[in-house]
């Protein structure tokens, strides 16, 4: 039961869910998520810390660079993710989106270190 309870609490906040969302389509770096969201670099790491308390997200290192993919390591987990993004409007990470493209866009696609990385290749 406390695992379900840290999965939850650590979905009940805006800024993750939208997170999640932007790793619905594979693994990014902390500064792609900073520039998508338009927040401070420690905000976003305060974020994806819970979010990896809680097992939503596994990360690696690359040199400096810190990448972040959803953890879909179990079947509850494949299933969680899928209803959350299904249920949030593309609408409401528009924006986010847009940034995180002309992010990438004005690094020549790598905006850090290595681009988007699709996880279902």
């Amino acid at each position: 039961m406390d695992e379900l309870l840290s999965v939850f609490k650590a979905l009940s906040d805006e800024t993750r869910l939208r997170i999640v969302k932007l790793l619905e389509n594979g693994e990014l770096c902390v500064c792609h998520l900073v520039a998508a969201l338009h927040m401070a670099q420690p905000k976003i790491s305060f974020h994806l810390k819970a979010m990896k308390k809680a097992g939503l997200v596994n990360d690696r290192r690359e040199g400096k660079w810190m990448h972040y993919r959803l953890n879909e390591s179990d079947l509850f987990r494949r299933l969680l993710f899928l209803s959350v993004v299904d249920r949030i409007e593309e609408a409401r990470v528009a924006e986010d989106r847009r940034r995180l493209e002309a992010f990438m866009a004005s690094r020549g696609g790598t905006g850090g270190q290595g681009d988007v990385v699709d996880l279902l290749d």
